[in-house]
């Protein structure tokens, strides 16, 4: 089986069908979404389609980029561009294997194929009998299409698995965001080609930028013999590897079995005339170290150890929302550290300016540049203990360079005061339940989290809104009316979720002097009272007067 060609990808087309079909579908315009059965397979094959065609297909600079957004390339013409790698990206067989260890580990026992799905329970947990909620035995046998996405997945997220076993290169859990056309009409490939970077935007200052080969292990680490990691000294760091590894990262040493048995697949559900049961592990495959950045992943850099490597951002308990907004999208070095991933900044600085530019000079190129969505995914990891996968689409803007940081101190200073709000909400909602809020014992985010989620329509409302004043040439301060709405809407979701949160206990329990007490400390904490500066300072930043409330002192505790 050989990924290139075979009919393994399931492909959503406009009419909502799904078919099987290969690689070379993504240039079909009637195609507009994969649709695998699970959502890190999801996530997974699109960053191997997006990794296909920056090795096949890497544009020269933004306007070939272009080009070929614009007039794709047809079937027979794709599979010309992706020939020259067939012999990377065969499943089984004799020779290199997609993904594989290039040793058969013939001596390694075999174990189960669920050991590739980073949500199955471990051998400690089976041994343990602890997989109370994730249990084994779900899944036996897999065909070879979802067996090959399924050690894509494992390589590419590979969490931490005690001693010997590799991390993956961007660290275990890693969020991915992706940059999607914010149009329902458009095509797969169009969501494919905004994440395919430029050469320049690829290469490393003074890193050699060798054609992609087939035959090239620095690029396609199982063509080769294994970097085995049983020693000091033998780390890979980016210098040693093609600037496109990233994409093709192989951290664990695995062997599909596959076997000519007949199977439904405990995954997609299909039947299938080969089956994939087992697979052979071993430890000590490819230790990456040193300053590695996957184009598809969010960083963090210390501001004040600028000399150490990055860290890739990865999935935390609470979810995804517009409080990570600016950390995934606004590049801030000096002061928060964050690098958001390359192709998010590629379409900041290059693609979108490069789409108005060529629209002013008259091509005819549609506007699908003019606004787009960032779709950010990931595992909430506890080292090799899956908690969540979390998945989110959020609007992406684009403004002029000048134009950055004014946006980037603009968002700041809204999501500190929601995160402020949140934070009193909870607070009060604490000194409404307990007599002794300090000393009461819980995990109280729920409360956070549904009032990020009340408040997140209104954040990227004013978020368009800051991009038109900006546009406009309005700053530097945010403009008034934009403050103000953010200010009422935070207030309003505020008291409202107060009231519903303080009363919704045993009535025999309820306190409704102490209900009322608290309520009076938040009001008066919205209006600017003590404890409030945040709330004064950004009202008289934003130019808006502030509702005037009865002050009441507030709670002993102080927001962070």
């Amino acid at each position: 089986m050989n990924l290139l060609w075979a009919s393994w990808l399931p492909f959503r087309a406009r009419d909502g069908s799904v078919a099987y079909r290969p690689p070379s579908a993504i240039a079909d315009p009637d195609i507009v979404d994969l649709a695998l059965p699970r959502a890190d397979f999801q996530g997974a094959a699109y960053q191997w389609l997006i990794g296909l065609l920056q090795s096949a297909l890497v544009p020269k600079d933004h306007d070939e980029w272009l080009d070929r957004f614009a007039d794709p390339p047809v079937g027979e013409a794709l599979e010309t561009s992706f020939t020259p790698f067939s012999a990377a990206f065969a499943l089984d067989g004799e020779g290199p294997r997609f993904m594989q260890d290039l040793d058969p580990l013939a001596e390694t026992e075999p174990a189960t194929v669920a050991g590739l799905l980073i949500d199955s329970p471990g051998a400690n947990g089976v041994k343990n009998n602890t997989d109370l909620f994730v249990k084994r035995g779900r899944v036996d046998t897999i065909c070879p299409d979802c067996a090959a996405l399924a050690l894509f997945t494992m390589q590419v997220n590979a969490p931490a698995g005690g001693a010997g076993i590799r991390v993956g290169l961007r660290g275990g859990g890693p969020l991915t965001t992706l940059v999607l056309p914010d149009d329902a009409e458009a095509s797969l490939w169009q969501r494919l080609w905004l994440n395919v970077l430029p050469l320049a935007s690829i290469t490393r200052r003074g890193q050699e930028s060798a054609a992609p080969r087939a035959d090239d292990a620095t690029l396609f680490p199982w063509m080769g013999t294994t970097r085995i990691s049983d020693r000091m000294g033998t780390e890979v760091l980016p210098e040693q590897m093609h600037p496109l590894h990233p994409y093709w990262s192989m951290p664990r040493r695995f062997r599909l079995l596959v076997e000519d048995s007949f199977c439904r697949c405990d995954l997609c559900g299909r039947e299938s005339q080969r089956s994939v049961r087992e697979i052979r592990a071993r430890k000590q495959g490819i230790n990456y170290a040193g300053p590695w950045q996957h184009p598809l992943t969010p960083y963090r850099r210390d501001p004040k150890k600028p000399q150490e490597p990055p860290l890739s951002l990865k999935g935390q308990p609470g979810g995804l929302g517009y409080r990570h907004w600016s950390h995934l999208v606004l590049e801030d070095p000096k002061n928060s550290g964050s690098l958001p991933a390359g192709v998010v900044h590629d379409y900041l600085h290059g693609k979108a300016p490069a789409n108005r530019l060529a629209r002013q000079w008259g091509d005819d190129i549609k506007a699908l540049l003019s606004h787009a969505r960032l779709w950010a995914f990931g595992y909430d990891l506890d080292k090799m203990k899956p908690r969540a996968w979390y998945a989110v689409e959020m609007p992406l803007v684009a403004v002029s360079p000048e134009q950055q940081e004014t946006l980037r101190a603009w968002v700041q200073s809204f999501t500190e005061l929601a995160r402020q709000v949140a934070w009193t909400v909870r607070n009060q909602v604490k000194a409404a339940w307990f007599a002794r809020p300090g000393d009461a014992k819980g995990d109280m985010s729920p409360i956070d989290s549904q009032f990020y989620d009340a408040t997140e329509p209104n954040f990227f409302r004013a978020l368009f809104d800051m991009q038109v004043a900006l546009q406009q040439g309005e700053g530097p301060h945010v403009p008034s009316r934009v403050a103000k709405a953010w200010y009422q809407a935070l207030k309003f979701e505020a008291l409202r979720l107060f009231d519903d949160q303080s009363l919704s206990g045993p009535p025999v329990e309820l306190d409704m002097k102490r209900v009322i007490r608290a309520r009076r400390h938040l009001l008066a904490w919205l209006a600017g009272g003590k404890g409030g500066t945040v709330v004064k300072n950004f009202a008289e930043e934003g130019g808006f007067p502030l509702t005037a409330a009865q002050e009441a002192t507030p709670t002993e505790e102080v927001a962070p």
